[in-house]
């Protein structure tokens, strides 16, 4: 059953303009410790910053808050399996939201993709209750 969808498009121009202008400033606000450590390392990181930021965008739509009631920005992070398939982790506020979303007996499955073709990066989120084993 699905909770929630979510879907966001990042300019990823706005993002190289904004890390040239408050550079770690802004990427210590939005994203967490392990987000800064793997976009900074990849071949142009304000693509990688633009994904994270869409996904972070496309999650909090599909919570059905956006980033109030609790909800910030470093409560939700993109992490990567060993494959490289993304997922959503959720913390704070954002984790206690999606525990309210879920129906009792069920547990939360959230999906996500990511892709960017210069200039803009897209995310897609899709949150389902499934059974609980």
């Amino acid at each position: 059953m699905i909770i929630g969808i979510g879907t966001d498009l990042c300019d990823i121009r706005r993002i190289e303009k904004t890390l040239e202008r408050f550079g770690d400033r802004f990427t210590e606000r939005v994203y967490t410790a392990n987000e800064r450590s793997k976009s900074s390392k990849r071949p142009n990181p304000a693509a990688a910053f633009a994904q994270r930021y869409a996904a972070k965008e496309a999650c909090a739509k599909a919570l059905g808050t956006g980033f109030r009631d609790g909800v910030f920005w470093r409560d939700l992070g993109v992490e990567n399996l060993p494959s490289g398939k993304p997922f959503m982790t959720l913390t704070g506020g954002a984790l206690s939201k999606l525990e309210e979303l879920t129906p009792d007996g069920m547990k939360s499955q959230v999906d996500l993709t990511l892709t960017d073709e210069y200039p803009m990066a897209q995310a897609v989120v899709v949150i389902s209750a499934v059974p609980a084993k």
